[in-house]
């Protein structure tokens, strides 16, 4: 006797359903991309005991014929792709013709369906993979898939469902990443009965702000850029729209959510100018290309892709986000012909030669004037922190120490990129009393600080003294600068510090040296400071990722006044 045998349809149809149906996520998923293959105009969601007991989907799109009905639950039978050319470059969400037939084996199903010339509804339901009779029914042009008793089959599967909440939480956010991809479509949620998510046809802009709150929305940045047959849009979060958990990060290809390392890694590397530490990014960011430059047919489950140049989609998305996150304050949302031809961060904006992105570092853009630079006129300064001044809208807050440390952190890596940073010996050698390991740490990266532009020696069994620091930060607290260093270097290495760890280094560095709470500046004083910033990248915000200026506009004062009433 034979000790290989060929497997029972029905056990293939379980076995493919591990992979596809995951939990009642899996199975939105699932029915809310068919209805955007069906071209849905509106989708209504309803859910019960967090998907597990029932996941029913209601659309207004195309419908299934009767003859196909019956085919809609069979395997590897898709409307989709007919040829190999269609599986190299899939347009649709769904392509595989599995995933109702794998829903179907561990679920009971029941298909509804009208096409939109035929004079009546038609029904089909299967039970554990196995499909009944087609009948008569009675619905509107469209389509309705329920999916009851998941797992109903294969109890041991069932056990691994979690709480009826968590089930819950995975389908809303099943719910809310399709929603985002599709601000044209109107989607409704409801879970036992309960409206949980009403969409009407909306802007994208709109559809973020609806999905994932008005702060975000307020707290990001437009992208919008094209390179050949690249075009990456969406809304890039400022460091203001950080968070400390990865849980508001929705990338797209082609309008499907994925999960891909190499655009992680191209995200994050834009990023890494303006965030620092564990805090993690929020943006919904969609990349378009021709489907032929990206295989989607990588994983079951479709949140997977491979792009044909990987390099080239890499460098595309790297440098579209940094640009779009990386604007000085001189850069804001105008148009060049609306731009007066004088001062130097206007000449330079004008060299760029480039459409104008809508750049808005929250809450709201600085204007551009004739008048007055972005920024305005310093005014006073307050408590020694703030710098007040008066720009063509209203009055700008500026925290100087936030400010500085970016102008200074963008000025050091600069100078760094070049090849080293410019020293200056001090008049005076600041001495510091040190531990054994910090003496021989200064001995041991004798070059990696002079790369940095600080030179140390050794003044005493248990001295080091400063002999010459950074240019730019030797006005400022060089012997805690110091202590800064060597405790970078004794942990990472000057290896390290310098590739991998370069941009905490310089914070750090920037932090020290940057002017401190309760210095008093002269009117000039401030007013370099604020043009500096209109010239300076990511001025928006400080090396930690805090806000540097917040605009209060003359219809904002007046609000708090009631004038007007």
């Amino acid at each position: 006797m034979s000790a290989i045998r060929v497997l029972p349809e029905l056990l293939i149809s379980q076995i493919a359903a591990g992979e596809v149906v995951e939990r009642p996520a899996s199975v939105l998923k699932e029915l809310l991309e068919n209805s955007l293959d069906a071209g849905a105009a509106e989708v209504q969601v309803a859910l019960a005991e967090g998907g597990a007991k029932r996941v029913q989907v209601d659309d207004d799109g195309a419908g299934i014929a009767r003859e196909d009905l019956a085919l809609a639950f069979a395997r590897h039978a898709t409307s989709k792709i007919g040829s190999l050319e269609d599986l190299e470059g899939v347009a649709s969400m769904g392509f595989r013709g599995e995933a109702l037939a794998s829903i179907a084996a561990v679920a009971r199903v029941e298909l509804v369906s009208r096409a939109r010339d035929a004079a009546h509804a038609w029904s089909l339901a299967a039970e554990g993979g196995a499909p009944g009779e087609t009948r008569p029914a009675a619905r509107a042009p469209g389509t309705t898939a329920a999916v009851s008793d998941l797992y109903f089959n294969t109890p041991v599967r069932r056990k691994f469902l979690r709480t009826e909440a968590t089930e819950f939480g995975h389908c809303d956010e099943a719910f809310r990443r399709i929603a985002l991809a599709r601000p044209g479509i109107a989607f409704t949620l409801r879970h036992n009965g309960r409206v949980s998510a009403h969409l009407l046809v909306q802007s994208p802009a709109e559809r973020a702000g609806a999905v994932l709150g008005e702060e975000f929305a307020a707290a990001s940045v437009p992208v919008d850029v094209r390179a050949g047959p690249l075009r990456l849009h969406g809304l890039a979060g400022t460091p203001q729209a950080a968070r400390n958990r990865a849980d508001m990060q929705y990338f797209y290809v082609n309008g499907r959510f994925v999960r891909d390392r190499l655009l992680a890694h191209a995200v994050r590397e834009a990023y890494r100018d303006t965030l620092h530490g564990e805090r993690q990014p929020a943006f919904v960011l969609f990349l378009e290309l021709d489907p032929r430059g990206v295989d989607v047919n990588v994983h079951p489950a479709k949140t997977e892709v491979r792009f044909r140049d990987s390099r080239g989609v890499h460098q595309f998305v790297f440098h579209a986000l940094q640009r779009a996150l990386s604007p000085s304050v001189a850069q804001a949302p105008v148009s060049y012909a609306a731009l007066p031809a004088q001062g130097p961060a206007i000449q330079a904006a004008l060299a760029m030669r480039e459409p104008v992105m809508d750049y808005r570092p929250a809450p709201a853009p600085l204007p551009l004037s004739d008048k007055a630079p972005p920024l305005g006129y310093a005014l006073a300064q307050l408590h020694g922190v703030y710098i007040l001044a008066q720009n063509e809208a209203g009055l700008v807050l500026v925290d100087m120490h936030a400010a500085h440390e970016r102008i200074l952190m963008e000025k050091l890596k600069l100078r760094l990129d070049a090849g080293a940073i410019e020293r200056q010996s001090l008049l005076v050698p600041a001495v510091m009393r040190v531990e054994a390991l910090e003496v021989a740490t200064a001995q041991d990266h004798r070059d990696a600080l002079e790369q940095l532009g600080m030179e140390l020696s050794v003044a005493g069994p248990n001295e080091l003294a400063v002999r010459a620091a950074p240019a730019l930060l030797a006005g400022g607290d060089v012997a805690a600068l110091a202590r800064a260093l060597l405790a970078e270097l004794r942990e990472y290495g000057a290896a390290q510090v310098l590739r991998a760890r370069q941009n905490e280094l310089l914070a750090t560095m920037a932090c020290h040296a940057a002017v401190r709470a309760n210095r008093m500046l002269s009117i000039p004083e401030m007013n370099a400071l604020l043009r500096e910033m209109e010239e300076t990248e990511r001025s928006g915000s400080c090396n930690h990722g805090r806000p540097t200026w917040y605009q209060l506009t003359l219809s904002d004062l007046d609000k708090l006044f009631l004038r007007g009433r």
